[in-house]
């Protein structure tokens, strides 16, 4: 599962080694789907991580529509802002190098991932899994600790290209809104657990079902469910 997963990365051997390394890790633990913040304290130790085929298809997704501003929402350990940064990294690369072949030189667009992490424990060993890449990963993430109803409120991207919600269902709603102005024709939304927390995440499904908010969905059969939304305006 894994290695089939990976096979659809774009990656250093060294990076495709620590995720794997990582991704086992990850699913050596007990299932664990976040859906009560009241929880959290029994989450503190675990990677609670997009299962591999679920990172891949993100990844995937990023790599063709080119996104290069980038939000996650609930980052863990870090194993998912891996595939998050190496598709920022290889999409700005490629945005510049075709401005140059049209003689406009670097397109000025960058990329970065916006992060965002409660447990500075956990923080901390995103940062340290984060370097271990080898490809200077860590420069294209911007990591906030903190409560994401706050970190989100200021200095996002004026673009965001895609969003990933992989958080405790409650603040799964209020995160969004704080990204989704920002968010243009095209941008991309991918939530977990969709169906394993259905109920829970019931106030930000009828607001992306809802015609009036100009998104379109479809939920991917993964397990637990994955929900990809696009903003069609």
């Amino acid at each position: 599962m894994i290695d089939e997963a990976l096979s659809s990365i774009q990656a250093e051997p060294v990076t495709l080694d620590l995720l794997r390394r990582l991704h086992t890790e990850a699913l050596n633990e007990p299932a664990y789907v976040s859906t009560d913040g009241q929880l959290a304290s029994a989450a503190l130790d675990r990677f609670v991580a997009l299962d591999p085929d679920k990172c891949t298809l993100v990844y995937l997704l990023l790599r063709a529509s080119g996104a290069r501003h980038i939000v996650e929402a609930g980052t863990s350990f870090g194993v998912s802002t891996i595939y998050l940064a190496l598709a920022a990294r290889q999409n700005a690369l490629a945005a510049q190098a075709a401005a140059s072949r049209r003689g406009g030189g670097d397109d000025g667009g960058g990329g970065k991932v916006t992060a965002t992490e409660n447990e500075p424990a956990k923080a901390d060993k995103a940062r340290a899994h984060w370097v271990q890449t080898g490809e200077g990963l860590d420069q294209w993430i911007d990591l906030r600790v903190g409560d994401i109803r706050e970190t989100l409120k200021t200095d996002l991207p004026e673009q965001v290209d895609f969003l990933l919600l992989d958080i405790w269902a409650f603040l799964a709603l209020p995160a969004f809104r704080l990204v989704q102005p920002k968010m243009q024709i095209g941008a991309t939304v991918v939530v977990d657990n969709v169906v394993a927390a259905k109920e829970e995440y019931a106030d930000l499904l009828a607001y992306l079902d809802d015609p009036a908010n100009g998104f379109k969905t479809s939920t991917v059969p993964y397990q637990g469910g994955l929900l990809v939304a696009v903003y069609v305006g």
